[in-house]
């Protein structure tokens, strides 16, 4: 076979010489990912690594540069972490799983991923093909019981791309593939089966400094397209703007307030996903629909799936949708029903820098419906803060979120799943948030903060979670990663010993039914409440348990102090009321 192309080093003497050839593909293909920008291989390993793990033992004695690996004792938290980091860093990168029981293991995550639009690559091993004859062939009796006939199919419909690698001489191809396709828009996570014995093969082929193709990227919106959402803005009695995560690209928040301002138009973070405008901007409209769509007759929906809901409340007869973003009518959602009188496949910042160039000088014209949006934004944006302004007799998770947020370093970043109360949070920062996937396969969140922080080590990293999503998480595996890699991260809980979306879906669809009239809901309760803080600390983690409103300013001073002075892992449990 061909001898893949070799790096230079600088040998003792002085003297540049040849970095030794990779031995085995599996060893070829972590020095490959290293050089495509990928840092991390979080790893779940099974009978299909021993050509990685050896591949890694001898880089790494070599001193020969890989990702760096992280032991994961459990798939979702591998997954998911690859899911923080390149959500924080912009930057795919890899998990690996053990065959289809691994892979299966991994879905709610890479579920998550899909939705979220986050590119990752998954890796996974493939059950031997030969049974004798080549090194890595099948020698144990679980190799025959793993084999699927189409072990991809459980992923397909969640994934951009999969395939099984067939060849060493395809290695690079399919992994420059695998990770042009993840970054493409709109971006995703990959899916690359590995088998055993071609990843214990000698590697072909040559590896280029610069990968064999690059993403497709969506760019700016026809002029034609431009113009005509400028004429129905300038048309508009009550425009609105909606969005869940345009804030995804870093540049899209200040341009967002411009044209904001320049249209006179109150922006909803419904469902916020990533910061994409700051909470203190004078046309931010907090984060519920439902109190401006009735009174709108232009509403701007930018980078969000679902912009309302449609038996809360919809907008007035005759008013005009516009639809943007790089996937502006979800067409992987099997179903969606939000209509759109003009839609714009564009990334948000080329929309809103182009309406912002066709709409120059329009401000003026606009005074009167702005100041009217600027007043309902900044009362909603009081009564939101006014109810943390003082302690309150029982713990509730607006007081929590409160406390939380003047605690904090001013360049945290925030990973919530669900119970942050953003009314009673000032959130300013570009990348300073990011919430769950809509798919809302649970257990993200922690082991998501474990993957951001690893991205952004400099940063205070907050993790808040519910119990539920909490217990859905592996705790105990994440605060053993946590421990053992050191990631020094606030975990909070926010402990209402229930289920509690399913307590309100109930309440919502029987109103007058027998589980509210008996305040008894089945299938909701998870008492008894497990003693969290000392989960963690068995874990190697701090932990503090505390559920006295007064007690919680002090109690998360503690926690900070943890990862700020002692690098700890820390874990708060709020304990709230329902």
């Amino acid at each position: 076979m061909a001898t893949p192309s070799t790096a230079l080093q600088g040998s003792a003497s002085g003297v540049a010489a040849e970095a030794p050839a990779p031995a085995s593909v599996g060893e070829a293909w972590m020095r490959l990912l290293k050089r495509r920008g990928v840092d991390f291989l979080f790893a779940n390993s099974g009978t299909d690594f021993p050509s990685i793990v050896e591949g890694i033992a001898r880089s790494e004695q070599l001193g020969m540069a890989i990702p760096r690996p992280v032991v994961c004792p459990h798939e979702n938290a591998a997954i998911s972490m690859a899911h923080g980091h390149a959500m924080v860093s912009g930057r795919a990168q890899a998990a690996m799983v053990h065959v289809n029981v691994g892979t299966a293991n991994a879905l709610n995550g890479l579920i998550n991923a899909d939705r979220e639009y986050v590119p990752l690559l998954l890796a996974a091993g493939r059950t031997p093909i030969l049974e004798e004859g080549e090194n890595g062939s099948r020698s144990l009796n679980i190799h025959w019981a793993q084999e699927m006939f189409d072990q991809a199919g459980m992923v397909r419909e969640s994934v951009r791309w999969d395939y099984e690698l067939r060849d060493p001489r395809q290695l690079t191809l399919a992994t420059d593939r695998a990770l042009a396709i993840a970054h493409s828009d709109p971006a995703g996570p990959v899916y690359l089966t590995l088998p055993r014995e071609i990843l214990a093969m000698e590697p072909a082929g040559t590896v280029d400094d610069e990968p064999l193709m690059l993403p497709a990227r969506i760019a700016g919106p026809e002029q034609e397209d431009v113009r005509k959402a400028a004429e129905l803005f300038a048309r508009a009695r009550s425009p609105l703007i909606i969005t869940s995560r345009a804030g995804v690209d870093r540049q899209v928040p200040e341009l967002l307030s411009r044209f904001a301002a320049r249209a006179g138009a109150a922006v909803v973070e419904y469902r916020r996903r990533h910061l994409s405008l700051s909470s203190e901007d004078a046309f931010h409209g907090g984060h519920e629909s439902a109190p401006w769509i009735g009174d709108s007759d232009l509403v701007l929906v930018i980078e969000c799936d679902v912009p309302w809901i449609p038996g809360n409340g919809d907008t007035p007869p005759g008013a005009k949708i516009i639809q943007v973003g790089t996937d502006p009518l979800q067409a992987r959602y099997p179903m969606r029903g939000f209509r759109s009188n003009l839609t714009i496949r564009a990334s948000a910042r080329h929309f809103l820098q182009a309406m912002l160039d066709e709409m120059d000088g329009a401000q003026a014209r606009f005074e009167a419906r702005a100041a009217t949006a600027r007043s309902k934004c900044a009362a909603i944006r009081e009564k939101g803060l006014a109810a943390v302004a003082r302690v309150p007799q029982q713990m509730t998770m607006a007081w929590a979120s409160a406390c939380l947020d003047r605690a904090r370093a001013p360049d945290s970043i925030f990973v919530n799943e669900y119970p942050l109360v953003l009314s009673a949070v000032r959130t300013t920062e570009p990348g300073s948030f990011f919430g769950s996937s809509p798919a809302g396969g649970l257990g993200w969140g922690l082991p998501a903060a474990l993957g951001a922080k690893l991205a952004a080590p400099q940063r205070e990293v907050i993790a808040t979670v519910g119990d539920g999503s909490y217990l859905f998480a592996n705790p105990i595996v994440c605060q053993q990663i946590a421990a053992a890699e050191k990631i020094p991260i606030l975990i909070v809980i926010f402990n209402n010993a229930a289920w509690g979306a399913v307590v309100r879906a109930t309440r919502a669809m029987y109103p007058d039914g027998h589980a509210v009239r008996a305040n008894r809901m089945p299938l909701t309760s998870l008492e008894p409440t497990p003693d969290f803080a000392m989960i963690a600390r068995a874990c190697g983690c701090w932990g503090e348990v505390v559920s006295d409103p007064a007690a919680l300013p002090a109690a998360v001073d503690r926690a900070f102090a943890e990862i700020r002075s002692n690098g700890k892992c820390a874990v708060l449990d709020i304990r709230c009321e329902s």
